[in-house]
C-alpha cells in the first residue's frame, strides 16, 4: 500500500480514537465530581407479640388420586401440538475457484472470440496474484503470466547499420489488447468482487496478511501507466541472445514497463486507457 492510501486509511480511524477517548474522560470525570451517595438508615419494626404460625392442611390421598386421575385423562383427549420450526436459513455454497470456472468467467465477459485461446489454463488467480504482487514491485514474474505467450517471434530491421523493432512484433499483442478492450468494465470489476476473498486469501500467503490486494493492484497499475511514451522506430541491440534498448533511459526502465514498450505505442495507449479506467473504478 502506498504511503498516501495508508494515511487516508487511517484518518477515519484516528478521528473515531479521538471521539472514544473525549467521551471516556468526560464520563470519568463528570461521575468522579459527584459526591458518593449516603446510606439511608432503615427503620426495624418492632414485634411485641410472635405471629402464631399457620396451621398446615395434610393433603387428603384420596382427593390426590382423584386428580392426577383427571389430569391423565386431560392428556390422553389431547392431541400433541403441532410446534412449527422456521425454516432454516439457506448455507451460502461456497465459492468455486476452479480454473475451468474462472476461466469460463473471463471469457463469458470478453466479446472476443480467441478469448479461450488467449489464456492459460491452470492456476488462474494464483498466477494473477503473483504477477500483479510482483508488478507492484517493479518486477516481472516470466513464469506467471495469466496469458499464453505469443506465437510469433520478436522481429527487428536494420537500416543504416543499426537495428530497430519491427511493427510486426507490435502487433504479436495487438489480439490481446483486442481482448482486454472488448471486457466490459463494470463486469470485469463485478468479477473482481466475486473472487476478491480468494485473491486477498492467496496474497497473504505470499505477501503482507495485513495489507489488502486492492491496494497493491492499484500500486501495480500505477507502476505500469508510469512508463514512458517514446517515439518510433526503437532502436536496439544485441547481447549474446537478447535484444535491449539502444536508448539508456529506456534500458533502465523496470521489466514490466519494458514488456509494455515492447507492445509498441498504440497497444500501449489503448492498455494504459483502459487501465485507467478500471482505476478510477478500485478507488
Amino acid at each position: 500500500m502506498t504511503e498516501e492510501a495508508q494515511t487516508k486509511s487511517l484518518v477515519p480511524h484516528i478521528a473515531l480514537i479521538a471521539v472514544v477517548v473525549i467521551v471516556l474522560v468526560a464520563v470519568f470525570f463528570f461521575f468522579s465530581s459527584e459526591e458518593e451517595p449516603q446510606p439511608v438508615p432503615v427503620a426495624v419494626p418492632v414485634v411485641e407479640d410472635p405471629i402464631p404460625e399457620p396451621e398446615i392442611q395434610q393433603p387428603d390421598p384420596a382427593l390426590d388420586e382423584q386428580e392426577y386421575a383427571t389430569i391423565d385423562d386431560t392428556l390422553e383427549q389431547t392431541e400433541p401440538s403441532q410446534i412449527s420450526l422456521p425454516d432454516p436459513e439457506p448455507v451460502p455454497e461456497p465459492l468455486d475457484t476452479s480454473d475451468a470456472t474462472v476461466k469460463s468467467s473471463l471469457i463469458e465477459i470478453a466479446a472476443y472470440e480467441a478469448a479461450a485461446s488467449l489464456l492459460v489454463n491452470d492456476d488462474l488467480l494464483r498466477r494473477f496474484v503473483v504477477f500483479t504482487e510482483n508488478t507492484a514491485r517493479q518486477a516481472s514474474a516470466p513464469n506467471f503470466q495469466i496469458v499464453q505467450t505469443p506465437d510469433q517471434d520478436f522481429r527487428v530491421y536494420q537500416q543504416s547499420g543499426n537495428e530497430y523493432i519491427d511493427a510486426a512484433s507490435f502487433k504479436r499483442y495487438t489480439p490481446y489488447v483486442d481482448m482486454l478492450d472488448s471486457m466490459d468494465n463494470e463486469a470485469m470489476l463485478s468479477l473482481y468482487e466475486t473472487y476478491s476473498p480468494a485473491l486477498q486469501d492467496i496474497y497473504a500467503e505470499i505477501g503482507d496478511p495485513d495489507d489488502n490486494f486492492k491496494y497493491v493492484l492499484i500500486d501495480a497499475i500505477n507502476h505500469v501507466l508510469d512508463t514512458p511514451e517514446v517515439p518510433v522506430p526503437i532502436e536496439v541491440y544485441t547481447e549474446s541472445v537478447m535484444y535491449k534498448f539502444k536508448d539508456e533511459r529506456l534500458e533502465n526502465l523496470t521489466a514490466p514497463q519494458k514488456q509494455l514498450l515492447r507492445t509498441g505505442p498504440e497497444n500501449m495507449r489503448r492498455i494504459k486507457a483502459k487501465l485507467r479506467e478500471l482505476k478510477e473504478s478500485l478507488q
